[in-house]
């Protein structure tokens, strides 16, 4: 488990690819500051993936790494990419002297932050699988930090309380909800910086308390290997067989169908397509779209088409997530096709199945249209997190409800321009 010895030539190597590394995370914005940038530049990240890494990939700045594969070649453990680290750390404000509580173990993550604080703070790091905190242990050691970050093997869920208070909760696997214990566990002032995910979509949120509830000071479009344990939550799958070959599965996180056999046969109507007249450049992102789906399309839910279905042949599911929504006996999914226009644009769409076909793709359309009208993009202090038993205030802004197991996340969006 101990990470093989590298030779001069190796160090030498892995010393100018770190330097380089974060040459670019300073000069992309990504580093919050001096210290951070230091422990960027001191850490070695390469102790900390598998063995036979090429440092090449080892030091990509974009670029995460597989640490465990799960059945079915599902990555069950990793180390997130460089970029999303440091954002994660500015978003959690670590500094000298903190004592700070990260959930999922890779190693490298919870040397930075012990850099970072320094000997004066203190960092704790939980994950409920023993190979990959031993792994984490191996690397923390080979890299000089095993006398600094407390590993612990149990389910994150609870929280590691003997350590805490926390000055901050870092949680670097995909949580569905927030788990009491990492609330309880922080200081009166403390920061949580969780992957969120609402309704298939996930954003790393920086959270602090406000009264009874959460709110928001920035948040990141990301992605996480999903937590395991009291905190897992799996997607449901309704396979729908289509005539003319394959399947086509739809996929549902908070969405519950009442009745999942009313949707036998969709695929023998359609498709019926609605243009929205909504256009985007073809290098603009437009993630905040999926996110107003999620919280106001009735029905949502993610869309993959199998191979040999139409669908997959003409490339509606090859666009940047494909989603849509569930409209009783019939069922719609997002397209893009070239506008026309002057300029690389796109517009956005629908396809409908099912009787009522039509139906369902206008209800996509007009989805698109009112998330055209209140602003693409949601303010950084637009999240919030609402435990369970506290009032959420009516808003005269449209707000995005995600219903969990302790609360409710909510999106505030701008009011209509």
């Amino acid at each position: 488990m101990t990470p093989q010895a590298p030779s001069v030539a190796s160090v030498d190597q892995a010393d100018a690819m770190r330097a380089a590394m974060t040459d670019r995370l300073v000069a992309d914005g990504w580093i919050g500051g001096p210290e951070v940038e230091a422990a960027f530049r001191t850490v070695p990240r390469h102790l900390f993936v598998p063995e036979g890494t090429p440092l090449e990939k080892a030091y990509d700045v974009d670029q995460s790494v597989v640490t465990k594969v799960g059945a079915g070649g599902a990555s069950m453990s990793t180390v997130s990419a460089p970029w999303l680290q440091a954002r994660m750390i500015a978003q959690a404000g670590i500094a000298r002297g903190m004592r700070v509580l990260e959930v999922g173990s890779g190693g490298y993550n919870a040397a930075l932050v012990a850099d970072i604080v320094g000997a004066d703070g203190q960092v704790v790091t939980v994950d409920i699988d023993p190979e990959v905190t031993a792994r984490a242990t191996a690397g923390l050691d080979a890299a000089g930090y095993g006398d600094r970050v407390v590993v612990v093997t149990a389910d994150a869920d609870h929280g590691v309380l003997e350590y805490g208070a926390y000055d901050a909760v870092v949680v670097t696997v995909g949580a569905w909800d927030l788990a009491p214990a990492w609330l309880e566990q922080l200081t009166p002032d403390g920061v949580i910086v969780v992957p969120l995910r609402m309704n298939t979509f996930t954003r790393s949120l920086a959270l602090r308390r406000s009264g009874e509830h959460w709110v928001s000071t920035s948040a990141q479009l990301c992605g996480f290997v999903p937590m395991q344990g009291v905190g897992a939550r799996v997607e449901r799958r309704l396979r729908l067989r289509d005539p003319a070959g394959g399947v086509v599965t739809l996929l549902f996180d908070e969405t519950e169908l009442h009745d999942p056999r009313l949707l036998t046969g969709a695929l023998e109507h359609g498709p019926v397509r609605a243009w929205s007249g909504v256009t985007i450049p073809v290098q603009v992102d437009f993630g905040d779209l999926h996110l107003w789906l999620a919280g106001f399309l009735p029905g949502f839910c993610r869309v993959e088409a199998g191979p040999g279905t139409p669908m997959a042949t003409e490339g509606v599911c090859r666009t940047w997530f494909p989603f849509g929504a569930v409209i009783g006996d019939s069922f719609c999914v997002m397209e893009l096709r070239e506008s026309g226009l002057s300029g690389a644009q796109r517009e956005f769409g629908a396809r409908g199945y099912g009787p009522h076909a039509a139906e369902a793709a206008e209800a996509l359309v007009a989805q698109i249209k009112a998330w055209d009208a209140h602003g693409r993009e949601i303010p950084g202090n637009a999240f919030a997190y609402w435990p369970a038993g506290t009032a959420i205030p009516s808003s005269k802004a449209p707000v995005g409800r995600f219903r969990k197991t302790h609360g409710t996340a909510t999106i505030t969006w701008p009011a209509a321009g």
